[in-house]
Parts: structure tokens; C-alpha cells; sequence
């Protein structure tokens, strides 16, 4: 078994803006940075396709777990099953509560862990943040700390799990990542897995606001875009990826 490094993090890096974010700030610290990626059946892969792209640019590791083979177990979610309506509108528990994946950071943490015991990493990173902690139970800091706490203990090597904006919103996690120098661009938050951002579903209004609080054009190109970011500027490019989409994007990191 390798011996632990406390240099050494697992970034669970989805695509989003949080996750980029996270990333980079790892990076940052000078952290010997391992990215992780999970295909378990979403509505969209656009997003694991810019976590590849920019994993690539930044030549840091990066692994894509498939994990589809457990979507009969998680396949109750408007994320996890094409048939079903993806809620519209702002964040609330009456038309959010469909987007809630069964376990679905449990899951994904466990393996990060596993993946952190196997190289020898002291540490996982993980994009959870404030503005999700109403809706998703497995964003809330009760649920990373006592996962904190198991992690500290499942192993003979104990791993962190370290949540930098667990009690940040979205606009202080994009000022964040702004002051770093970042470039939005090179990340993907809306649920669906067409060529251009819908600009209608939660995920993407919330990207919206945040690019708003913060007086920044947001640089993605969106099918329809609230009176809010009428400055959004078109992403020409994007009409000329084609659609790859199988499955939808996970909540706490859009």
C-alpha cells in the first residue's frame, strides 16, 4: 500500500463550475492533483467531456469511472431518466425535489476514497456548496462531516474530506474562481445535453444569477436566456459540436 501523502488530493471534478473551481484552487495550493470523473447514466455527457478537455489542457490526471451499471438503482431522478420532465424555473422544493439522485454523493465520495487509499492520497476534494443545502440533504454539512468522519476511519489510511465552499453560494464560489483568473468557458452546468445551455432549468438559472451578482458576462451560449442575461453573448461553437448526450448533469456542482 502506498504510503499516505498530504500533498496529494482526488478532485471529484464533474465539469461544473464548482468542481472547476475546486480544482483549480487545488492546483493553486500546489496540490499533486487526481481528478475523477463519474458517467453513472445522466441526462447529458457535455459535461465529462469538459472535464476531459480541460483535465487535458492542464495535463493533470483524470480518470472517467463508468458506473452505469447501478443506474436501476438510482434511475429515479429527472437527471437519471430521459422520460421524465426536467423541472423549469428557480431552485425550489416544489420543482426540485424531482432532481434528487438517490445516494448519489455517498456513492461517488466512496469511491473517491477508495481511489484516494489506492495512490496514497491523504485527501478528497468535493464541490458541495451553500446554495444547495435546503434541497439536497447530501450537500449539507451535517452529511460531509459525518462522511468526514467515516473516512477518517473505513481505512487503515485516513483521507480528508475537504469541502472549501460547504457554506459558500454560487456568486461567492464564481468570485472566487473570477479573482483567479478562470475562465468559465471550459465548464458545463446546465441539466440537459443539448449543444446550448437551455438557460430555463434550475442548474442554469442559478449560473445565471451568479454571473449577474458578480456584473460578469457569463461565456456560454444559451437556446433562451431570462431578461437577465440578455448580454449573454452566442456560443458559436457550440452549434457545431454535435449532441453525445446519453444521460444529465448532477446537482451541487452547475
Amino acid at each position: 500500500m502506498p504510503n499516505a501523502s498530504s500533498n496529494a488530493t482526488v478532485v471529484i471534478y464533474s465539469g461544473g463550475m464548482d468542481s472547476f473551481t475546486v480544482l483549480h484552487r487545488a492546483l493553486r495550493e500546489g496540490r499533486e492533483v487526481h481528478t475523477l470523473s463519474f458517467d453513472y447514466g445522466q441526462r447529458h455527457v457535455r459535461e465529462l467531456e469538459v472535464a476531459t478537455r480541460v483535465c487535458r489542457t492542464l495535463g493533470v490526471p483524470h480518470q472517467v469511472v463508468d458506473i452505469r451499471t447501478i443506474h436501476g438503482l438510482i434511475d429515479n431522478s429527472a437527471l437519471t431518466d430521459a422520460s421524465r420532465d426536467m423541472p423549469e424555473g428557480n431552485y425550489g422544493e416544489e420543482n426540485l425535489t424531482a432532481t434528487v439522485v438517490p445516494n448519489r454523493n455517498m456513492v461517488l465520495l466512496s469511491l473517491a476514497i477508495a481511489k484516494a487509499v489506492n495512490i496514497g492520497a491523504a485527501r478528497v476534494d468535493y464541490g458541495a456548496h451553500g446554495g444547495d443545502h435546503v434541497l439536497y440533504p447530501d450537500c449539507r454539512p451535517e452529511f460531509v462531516e459525518a462522511m468526514n468522519g467515516v473516512a477518517g476511519i473505513a481505512n487503515f489510511e485516513p483521507v480528508e474530506i475537504h469541502a472549501p465552499y460547504l457554506r459558500s453560494s454560487k456568486a461567492e464560489i464564481l468570485a472566487d474562481g473570477l479573482a483567479m483568473g478562470l475562465d468559465y468557458a471550459d465548464t458545463w452546468t446546465c441539466y440537459r445535453g443539448e449543444a446550448l445551455a437551455c438557460g430555463r432549468c434550475g442548474s442554469c438559472r442559478e449560473r445565471l444569477a451568479a454571473f449577474a451578482a458578480n456584473g460578469v458576462v457569463d461565456p456560454l451560449g444559451y437556446l433562451q436566456r431570462p431578461d437577465t442575461a440578455a448580454t449573454q453573448r452566442p456560443d458559436t461553437a457550440a452549434t457545431q459540436r454535435p449532441d453525445t448526450s446519453v444521460g444529465g448533469s448532477s446537482r451541487g456542482d452547475g
